[in-house]
């Protein structure tokens, strides 16, 4: 068990070089402020201390490995993101558990990203992204009423006009068109 914790962690720092540049998008879920000092070396801005730390389990805010394991993930690094992400202490925090969830479905494992996303669902259900993230990976099984049902709960929500309608929306069509 030690070793395999050392192995994640070991594969986390190596990855961590990567997160010095801050992400944009519409993520509700709280991204990268931009006002991050870069850090260099393998080391992780620590938002609490604010200071440039090793990555280790506990010794680092949730904020802070929320934000680099969301950047490896849209950086498609997906492996090296979800190594990130469970380092986090809050195992319930719905934006950890939808980048587990993106994580994994984008490698390819899209039943474990179902369970994510769910998971997640449950600790928020108001969470558009995770539902708009949810609905790609239905697609990704060819269940197209399981996404058109969280296009719907997206609707209730935000509205037509939100983004994360709009993606899933425009991902349904794409899905139906090359079907």
């Amino acid at each position: 068990m030690q070793t395999r914790f050392v192995k994640v962690l070991a594969g986390a720092m190596v990855s961590l070089p990567l997160l010095a540049v801050p992400v944009f998008s519409a993520d509700s879920g709280g991204g990268s402020s931009g006002d991050e000092p870069k850090c260099d070396n393998g080391l992780v801005y620590n938002k609490k201390t604010k200071k440039c730390e090793p990555p280790k389990a506990g010794m680092i805010d949730d904020d802070s490995l929320y934000s680099a394991g969301r950047a490896l993930a849209m950086d498609g690094k997906y492996d090296e993101a979800i190594k990130v992400l469970t380092l986090a202490q809050d195992k319930t925090d719905p934006r950890i558990l939808n980048y587990l969830g993106y994580s994994h479905r984008k490698a390819g494992r899209v039943l474990v990203g179902l369970g994510y996303y769910r998971e997640a669902l449950r600790n928020n259900p108001d969470y558009t992204l995770v539902r708009e993230y949810m609905g790609e990976a239905h697609l990704m099984l060819g269940d197209v009423a399981a996404a058109r049902l969280q296009l719907s709960e997206i609707e209730k929500r935000c509205g037509k006009g939100c983004r994360e309608y709009g993606m899933l929306e425009e991902q349904i069509d794409a899905y139906l068109r090359a079907g």
